[in-house]
């Protein structure tokens, strides 16, 4: 019921072109002009900022200028993305404009599009560039409820997705917030009262770091390791640990699906026989270890939960474990995941602007400001207090994400329907709610 043809729903598309690249007179003219790369996943809004032509381009070529507002459609390469102008724009051959009749809703028809988009991936052609040809497209099928209904539909989803970007915004601003925070409380501490120290007030010192607080000392990750064997692994290399003895149960092997920034995830997928983890006991990581990626996205650290129980570190990543009463295994991992001067030291690995892995050495010789433990305590509880705010909102964040695609699912196929209880006030406190 109420399913109709793309075809259906279109007074009319329109195609556009590019103007010859080595005519100057033909560009930098004012007009936006808009390809694939304008647009962004994730995102209805398109954004012309990247490329202008000018009125002779315009004319000249087999572009088009189009109505701010019109949805406009990926033909190749990213094929099925739909967006609308934030302004009357000119289009390339990649894309598609989509001029709705009077029947349909344009917010709407972008929505379900989008619903649809994996369908219209599925059947771009081509070889290296994949595309679609547009009356392909218009073959398609989407619900299409009557035009009042639509509207509806696209306002509930539109409520979502200003939660989602406002939230988007929020997490940005925190994670802001506590970079700059990090730095100050890493470089100048607190005082007596709990205050920013300044160099107005209180004494300083020079230190390979910059200027830091005169009783504060400046060590290499070396100075301040356990007393354990070893405080430094990575491994099992070669034939300690073949493929084959893997198997499906028992002592989780941890490897880089399970360090993320500041973030130990419970995923394991790797196992090894207790007699085995037995014989590869020097591989145990420990309660308050800090792990340390060292293949995929290299250096993205966190710290081992105190629950962890038995496990085994593997090859892909470096576990280190340090003297929990000469340095905070949290503000150590804060610092390989974000300050400046640990990832500034860590570049030294990198070969031609990519960090392949950390060396030894390189981690050995990582320096870390090191304030007295009263104050270092200070420092991590206020870190951990703006990090739990950071969370916080990505936890909202998923929520929401979850609640648009579980309403898109429901809305945009006839599911269920719209009622007036969906598109009441509670309904909209419960997305600003991440619920």
């Amino acid at each position: 019921m109420f399913e109709v043809r793309l075809a259906r729903a279109m007074s009319k598309t329109v195609g556009g072109g590019t103007p010859e690249r080595d005519n100057p007179e033909f560009w930098n003219g004012g007009i936006p002009w808009a390809s694939v790369k304008d647009f962004r996943d994730g995102s209805y809004k398109l954004t012309t900022t990247k490329e202008e032509i000018s009125e002779k381009g315009l004319k000249l070529s087999a572009s088009h200028l189009i109505p701010a507002g019109t949805p406009i459609i990926c033909t190749r390469m990213a094929v099925g993305r739909i967006a609308r102008a934030d302004r009357d724009v000119a289009i390339n051959q990649d894309l598609r404009a989509l001029y709705v009749n009077d029947h349909f809703d344009a917010s709407y028809l972008i929505l379900a599009v989008d619903s649809i988009r994996p369908q219209i991936e599925n059947l771009a052609v081509g070889s290296t560039v994949k595309g679609i040809n547009i009356a392909h497209l218009l073959d398609f099928e989407i619900f299409g409820p009557p035009k009042p209904e639509q509207s509806k539909i696209a306002e509930i989803l539109s409520t979502v997705d200003q939660a989602i970007e406002q939230t988007e915004a929020l997490i940005a601003k925190h994670q802001r917030i506590k970079t700059g925070l990090m730095q100050d409380l890493l470089t100048r501490g607190v005082d007596e009262h709990g205050n920013l120290r300044s160099e107005e007030t209180h004494g300083f010192k020079d230190s390979p770091l910059g200027r830091i607080p005169k009783d504060w000392k400046v060590q290499k990750i070396a100075d301040l390791l356990a007393d354990v064997d070893p405080p430094m692994r990575s491994g099992p290399f070669g034939s300690a640990l073949l493929k084959e003895e893997l198997v499906d149960s028992g002592v989780p092997l941890l490897g880089i699906d399970n360090v993320f920034p500041e973030t130990f995830v419970r995923n394991y997928s790797r196992f090894v026989h207790p007699r085995k983890a037995e014989m590869l006991k020097r591989y145990r990581v420990r309660p308050g270890d800090i792990m340390i990626t060292i293949m995929g996205t290299v250096g993205r650290c966190c710290v081992v939960p105190d629950d962890i129980g038995i496990a085994l570190s593997s090859k892909h990543v470096w576990t280190i474990s340090l003297d929990r009463k000469a340095y905070s295994p949290y503000l150590a991992c804060l610092q390989i995941n974000y300050a400046p001067w640990v990832l500034r030291h860590f570049a030294n690995d990198e070969q031609g602007g990519i960090m392949a892995a950390i060396k030894s050495d390189t981690l050995r010789s990582t320096l870390l400001p090191v304030p007295p433990p009263e104050e270092m305590d200070i420092i991590a509880e206020r870190m951990r207090a703006i990090s739990s705010e950071v969370q916080n909102k990505l936890t909202i964040f998923q929520k929401l994400r979850s609640l648009k695609a579980a309403l898109m699912q429901d809305l945009l196929t006839g599911r269920k329907r719209v009622t007036d209880l969906l598109a009441s006030k509670p309904m909209r406190e419960k997305v600003y709610a991440g619920q």
